[in-house]
């Protein structure tokens, strides 16, 4: 019963900046915007937080600086490819590549070092309960503060004007343009949300979950996290499971080798990969239905006047 509880617990934190990100980037694909430069901004985002966090010692300023060094990558991401409509693919491919370079080269210094021991963290009453206590309720805030993102996006691009504008940038950006509506400008708030949050994302990965810089720590979160937006068909609550099965997935591998299976661990290091691919396999055998959910604009540039 004790390690099922310790699994629960394993997987929300593992699943935290697959969600993080996730939503980062259905942000951006809500725009129109398709980012496969999410790997590079939450190496950005890991290697910035952790510096921050080294030389403050402070995990909310660290948070703050991840976001911030991802969005100045994502925003010049968005000036390429919305002003100078630049092949979103390529361009967000270069920029994964810049990422991993930029945090190697950042990250030399903080190899090895350490940000002190971790905090435990537990809500009052809650956290003493027996099994959902440990499963639930003694995760790091940002676990909590990620599902009411989550929440919070939900309402924005459902019941708020604002919201319902992106979707429609992403669905028809000339009709929009048509009605008056700021569609660059708008597209770029988005990427730099977008970008903002998969530094967040890093940075918790840096600083929180495990609490060292080490070179490629992201370990393909990001593109995991791009595969989730079409797992999760574009809704942001499906972004959250989905992040929370791969996350299960990803602890799995180390409850089974704990429970001494005798399984290979190249084998078990496969499990999140080969179950992000065996789900964008069998969603693409609809193709009909992932179009009339993606957003029709997803990955065209946009020429106002043209």
């Amino acid at each position: 019963m004790n390690e099922t509880a310790l699994l629960i617990a394993a997987m929300l934190a593992s699943g935290t900046p697959l969600a993080i990100a996730g939503l980062g980037l259905l942000i951006n694909e809500k725009a129109g915007v398709l980012n496969l430069g999410a790997e590079g901004m939450l190496l950005v985002g890991a290697v910035s937080g952790f510096a921050v966090a080294f030389h403050s010692h402070s995990v909310v300023l660290a948070l703050l600086g991840g976001a911030a060094a991802a969005a100045v990558v994502a925003a010049v991401f968005g000036w390429l490819v919305i002003w100078i409509n630049a092949n979103q693919y390529a361009t967000g491919l270069a920029v994964s590549l810049f990422g991993g370079g930029f945090s190697a080269f950042v990250g030399v210094r903080y190899v090895g070092q350490k940000l002190g021991d971790p905090v435990t963290h537990s809500i009052p009453l809650l956290g003493d309960l027996p099994f959902i206590g440990p499963a639930l309720f003694r995760q790091h805030p940002v676990v909590y503060l990620t599902i009411a993102a989550v929440a919070v996006v939900a309402w924005f691009f459902y019941r708020t004007r604002a919201g319902l504008v992106i979707r429609a940038i992403g669905e028809a950006p000339e009709s929009a343009h048509a009605l008056g509506y700021k569609v660059r400008l708008l597209r770029l708030a988005a990427v730099l949300a977008g970008g903002a949050l998969c530094g967040v994302a890093g940075a918790y990965l840096s600083t929180v979950y495990t609490p060292l810089w080490v070179e490629g720590m992201v370990a393909g979160r990001g593109w995991i996290a791009l595969a989730l937006t079409v797992f999760a068909t574009w809704r942001p609550a499906r972004i959250l499971l989905g992040a929370y099965l791969f996350g299960g997935v990803t602890m799995l591998q180390l409850h089974l080798q704990g429970l001494g299976v005798e399984v290979p661990s190249q084998f078990l290091s496969m499990l999140p990969y080969l179950a992000t691919i065996v789900v964008l396999v069998l969603i693409s055998r609809n193709p009909i239905w992932l179009r009339a959910n993606m957003p029709a604009s997803l990955g065209k540039p946009f020429h106002p006047g043209g």
